[in-house]
């Protein structure tokens, strides 16, 4: 029997097992199994469930204390620097008294992810009721995790978000059998991401629970943005909510194939004494997220006092078969287009992957018709900036139809920014030490990172631990969730969900930010990455907020990340000195078939900022004497070229066809 053969018939049993599930009965039996492990002890007798002081939670209690029905009252927080994000939600869980409920797209059995596991588990025993919703492709990484959670306590409840082939975790060949059976369902994820405490504040935004979102990876991390909004809109956060969780895709996670067999085969697991990878920093974080002064100095002081919030979120509708149901239950792309062709004079846009659905260019082709046409900045990944290099193939293929068509001022992010809101420190890859006078010092990694290798293995595995379930590899290493959105491409082909290779060392940043600010007065953050694939098949959710000084603030920090010291511009090549018109039309011509693109001239490239006394300042790629103050860097700065630059034209030429699932 060939190679050939014997992977067929092994990817056939596979699909054969994955394909045989567990009855009623034995559902029954796995779930009963649970609930009779589940511990009924609660640690305090008191109507605050023990809860400690939270200035956070005090800044929904005290806006819904002073809104009307008329003038509802709101305070509103941007969580720029992942360690704020992080000191948000422990402070939030330790001063819940009643509920804590969870939606997320990635939990991670990491760093972050076992310490917000842990910080449940705590408010639990106090007697607060917790709820967790997941998405399947991106939840914990073992099911034996996620049997010990099922079967932890009375007020902890897991429940898993579309588990095709029902089951909490899949393996490869699982994925590629479930991509051949249910294409459309196995795209249909909930993005959607929210963290509510006690009906009074909500967190939502771009960040979920792993490493990679509050600067605590030593090789990559995600410059994000979440926002917290206390006050009367946490009632459209809490409604929204209940419908995911009520919904018929949200699975019990004990009545799922994986977890129930396990159950059913080895009883209720003890949780897991899961070791920290880095346990002074979690114990730094623990102690900081204890100290209500400074969290109320550093953050609570700081939320800006706000009228009307607007949430809006997608429903688990948005998944059903009936197309005509499903569009009934999309919120967030149509009111997110109206919004910007509602600008008179300027959209802010920030997405970390740059692909328009066609509805979207046919608005923003509209825009730029006006006369005049709003500016429309767009801050964006670079080559080297982005986790998902498919997708930044798809956006370099339409580039010169964003800058022509579109009048789009793009500004791609920098892998090692200058003046970003990280924390260096916190990722632990670059010693930092502070000197008598203020100054700092830093040193940096002293071998080249080879950004293109998977991470090792950590937590359970790296101490001897066997585990069971799909999430384990053969060698005992354990596979993370997904790192990224674009979970239907997570097994598309070799390296393509890897970030490239730089050309030097350091710990590097992408953008992961979903942020909107309408002429100076409109601010929006979410989940939604203004593309396709959050206007037709993952759910998303969104925060609009219309108040001059919370335009500002967010308009600035967009603003921050498109600077020079942390953004390339975007801007068309020196037109050649003979056929300029001939090459233009010709990568026109190209760029619109629908499945090949292979003239090899592209329309623009990346320039970096060259300051003096003539350029004080950055220009707009369209001004006139852009060109004097500013160098062209080449179309991928920063990037080790190799075989990338292959795939890359691949993926150019071929990746039209990609486009509706990105």
């Amino acid at each position: 029997m060939t190679a050939a053969w014997r992977a067929l018939v092994a990817l056939l049993a596979l699909a054969c097992g994955a394909c045989s599930s567990l009855s009623a009965l034995e559902r029954d039996r796995a779930a009963a199994i649970a609930a009779q492990a589940r511990s009924t002890v609660v640690e305090c007798a008191a109507a605050d469930a023990c809860a400690r002081p939270s200035p956070l939670r005090e800044l929904g209690a005290r806006a819904l204390a002073d809104s009307t029905p008329e003038q509802p009252r709101h305070y509103a927080l941007l969580l720029e620097y992942g360690q704020d994000a992080l000191l948000s939600r422990l402070d939030l869980i330790r001063g819940a008294q009643r509920s804590i409920d969870l939606q997320t797209y990635i939990f991670d059995e990491d760093d972050a992810g076992h310490l917000v596991l842990d910080e449940l588990l705590a408010a639990v025993r106090r007697g607060v009721r917790v709820r967790v919703l997941v998405d399947q492709l991106s939840a914990l990484r073992q099911v034996d995790t996620l049997a010990a959670l099922a079967s932890a306590h009375v007020n902890f409840e897991l429940r898993i978000y579309n588990p095709v082939l029902s089951r909490a975790r899949i393996s490869y060949p699982m994925y590629a059998w479930a991509a051949a059976c249910c294409w459309r369902r196995l795209n249909q994820r909930m993005h959607s991401k929210l963290l509510l405490v006690d009906g009074l504040v909500g967190i939502t935004g771009g960040r979920n629970y792993q490493d990679d979102y509050y600067d605590w990876n030593p090789e990559f991390n995600f410059r994000d943005r979440d926002v917290l909004v206390g006050g009367p809109a946490t009632a459209e956060m809490s409604a929204n909510f209940e419908a995911f969780w009520a919904a018929p895709l949200s699975v019990p996670v004990e009545r799922l194939d994986d977890v129930g067999g396990y159950l059913l085969k080895q009883g209720a697991p003890a949780l897991p004494q899961w070791p920290y990878e880095d346990p002074e920093r979690v114990a730094a974080v623990s102690r900081t997220a204890g100290d209500t002064d400074l969290v109320r100095e550093r953050l609570a002081d700081v939320a800006l006092p706000v009228g009307e919030v607007l949430f809006i979120g997608d429903l688990p509708q948005k998944h059903r078969r009936d197309r005509e149901a499903a569009a009934a239950a999309v919120y967030a792309s149509p009111l997110l287009n109206n919004l910007i062709e509602s600008a008179q004079d300027e959209v802010l846009l920030q997405t970390p992957y740059l692909v328009l659905s066609k509805q979207a260019q046919a608005m923003f082709a509209r825009m730029h018709e006006r006369d005049p046409p709003p500016r429309v900045v767009v801050s964006t990944n670079s080559l080297a900036a982005t986790d998902s290099f498919i997708t930044y193939a798809l956006s370099y293929k339409y580039k010169r139809r964003y800058l022509r068509d579109f009048g789009f001022e793009i500004h791609e992010f920098k892998p090692f920014p200058e003046d970003a809101p990280i924390d260096l420190e916190a990722t632990g890859a670059v010693d930092i030490s502070w000197n008598a006078d203020g100054s700092v010092n830093i040193r940096a990694p002293e071998a080249p990172a080879d950004a293109a290798a998977p991470r090792e293995p950590r937590g359970r595995a790296d101490m001897g631990v066997s585990g069971s379930g799909s999430g384990s590899g053969s060698d005992g290493r354990r596979e993370p969730p997904l790192s990224r959105e674009y979970a239907a491409l997570r097994y598309a082909g070799v390296g393509v969900h890897q970030r490239v290779p730089l050309k030097r060392a350091g710990v590097r940043f992408g953008l992961h930010a979903k942020s909107l600010v309408i002429d100076n007065r409109i601010g929006v953050v979410g989940t939604h990455n203004f593309d396709p694939r959050g206007d037709d098949y993952n759910t998303e959710s969104a925060v609009i907020i219309e108040d001059p000084a919370f335009a500002r603030a967010l308009g600035d920090s967009i603003r921050r990340d498109t600077a020079p010291e942390n953004a390339w511009v975007i801007a068309r090549r020196d037109k050649p000195p003979v056929f300029s018109g001939l090459e233009y039309s010709l990568t026109k011509v190209s760029e619109h078939l629908p499945v090949f693109d292979l003239w090899p001239v592209r329309y623009a490239t990346s320039y970096e900022f060259q300051p003096g006394p003539q350029c004080p300042a950055p220009l707009s790629p369209f001004d006139p004497g852009f060109r004097a103050c500013h160098e062209p860097v080449g179309d991928f700065p920063e990037v080790n070229l190799g075989f990338r630059t292959l795939l890359t034209r691949i993926f150019t030429a071929f990746g039209a066809g990609l486009a509706p699932i990105l």
